[in-house]
């Protein structure tokens, strides 16, 4: 198999390592992993793509480059250009350093790399881990990550809807702020709602008199509700949801039909 991975924390980031390790797993003996990723760190860019200025591509060693550019900028450059004669058949994304559950999702790099690769046709996965104070000090703080990741991506391959919409399915994927040894198995979900973890600015003075704002979010470690990504998680367990980019609130379409069409 021909995978192609990326990450929003940037090329030289611990998650990317352990996503490579993953990857090279899934591909096999005769598979190639490919790596683009982020030349800095994106975190927080969403779906965001370079459309007004372009990308600088660099190539580190074999199939592994750094882009000038957010996760989509990435999925972009590996498909068109890096592995324009060949596609991969998967596109990863992560491990992001902390969790991309509930509204997480709306901000993440990470999903941002996976949703455009869905867009573009392919199966994404998106995968994070969850930290907190159970493994935030652990030698390895991807450890849940590095040891179910495999499993997790081989069972979504194998019974995954994976369909061929225009919108298509693609999987985030959140691994529980825990040490390896207590995750206690996997969850279907969907995408929670943490209440009172929206974000906000924190504003400083500089030494010349101007002021700059910083951007912070709320406690992560709220439950989110019966069988929601952040609940299972926080009870042990790795989250998967599956995800499309339609935004649509089709609950509300025949209700609005009724009030306002003519």
């Amino acid at each position: 198999m021909r995978i192609l991975i990326t990450n929003d924390d940037g090329i030289n980031a611990p998650g990317l390592r352990i996503l490579e390790a993953i990857a090279k797993e899934i591909a096999g003996e005769d598979g190639e992993v490919w790596t683009v990723a982020p030349a800095f760190e994106q975190s927080g860019v969403g779906h965001c793509i370079s459309y007004t200025h372009p990308t600088m591509l660099i190539q580190l060693e074999e199939r592994r480059f750094a882009a000038e550019g957010s996760p989509a900028d990435c999925v972009l450059a590996g498909l068109h250009q890096v592995m324009k004669d060949a596609p991969p058949e998967l596109v990863l994304s992560g491990v992001n350093r902390g969790n991309n559950a509930a509204e997480n999702v709306l901000y993440s790099g990470t999903l941002g790399g996976a949703m455009e690769a869905a867009l573009q046709g392919l199966p994404a996965i998106a995968l994070s881990q969850f930290y907190g104070p159970e493994n935030v000090h652990l030698p390895n703080q991807f450890e849940a990550a590095a040891e179910y990741g495999v499993d997790v991506v081989r069972k979504l391959l194998r019974h995954g809807h994976w369909d061929d919409a225009g919108y298509r399915v693609f999987y985030n994927v959140n691994f529980p702020p825990i040490p390896a040894e207590g995750v206690k198995g996997l969850r279907v979900t969907t995408q929670g709602w943490r209440e009172e973890t929206n974000f906000g600015v924190e504003p400083h003075m500089a030494p010349s008199g101007r002021m700059f704002l910083w951007v912070k979010g709320g406690p992560q470690h709220l439950p989110t509700g019966p069988g929601t990504d952040v609940t299972a998680n926080l009870d042990g367990y790795v989250s998967v949801t599956p995800l499309r980019a339609d935004l649509t609130a089709y609950d509300t379409i025949a209700e609005l039909k009724d009030r306002i069409e003519e």
